[in-house]
């Protein structure tokens, strides 16, 4: 049975908030949409969070997702921006809540190691990877749009790895073991 899903990528912003729809058809990979919304021309902080859910509630109800993932924000030095980068990571959440989809969020670090292998990797680094795995032709103007691209990339990795459908049912592999004792071959 072929079921496709759309799985909706963040990278929450004050200034520039990138997005992703990544559709999943089996095993095969295609970007549905990949862009930024700008929010610089809007002084007013809560009008810029309104942009943030007006954007997301857009996204949803255009797109359908089934899943919504969201970089999570990094601890930096400078408190306020990390407030003002919560703030729009939560109004995204919000809306993604209240259009009913499922929402997982991953730290800068999980995504880049997923996506490259190296948690330290830059974003020109993903942005390579990315393109060599989804076989993307032109380079997008920001890289937030490529950040949300990986997001929803590492969702999906995250969701369809053998642990991810070993965690379903067991907490760890010793729990595996334990519960399929009549699995293991004993020489």
């Amino acid at each position: 049975m072929n079921q496709s899903k759309i799985i909706l990528g963040i990278d929450p912003g004050t200034q520039i908030m990138g997005y992703a729809l990544l559709q999943v058809n089996n095993t095969q990979l295609q970007i549905v949409q990949m862009d930024v919304l700008k929010l610089t021309a809007h002084k007013d902080i809560y009008m810029r969070l309104e942009k943030i859910h007006a954007k997301v509630s857009e996204l949803i109800y255009l797109y359908k997702p089934t899943a919504c993932a969201i970089e999570a924000p990094f601890f930096g030095k400078n408190i306020q921006s990390m407030l003002k980068l919560g703030r729009a990571q939560g109004v995204a959440i919000a809306a993604a809540m209240q259009g009913k989809l499922p929402v997982t969020e991953y730290s800068p670090k999980k995504i880049k190691q997923s996506i490259t292998g190296n948690g330290n990797a830059d974003k020109e680094q993903v942005w390579l990877m990315l393109q060599r795995l989804l076989k993307i032709e032109e380079k997008p103007q920001y890289f937030d749009a490529t950040d949300a691209l990986a997001v929803a990339l590492c969702h999906y990795y995250q969701t369809n790895s053998a642990m991810a459908k070993l965690k379903n049912g067991f907490k760890d592999w010793s729990d595996f073991i334990k519960k399929n004792e009549q699995r293991i071959i004993k020489k």
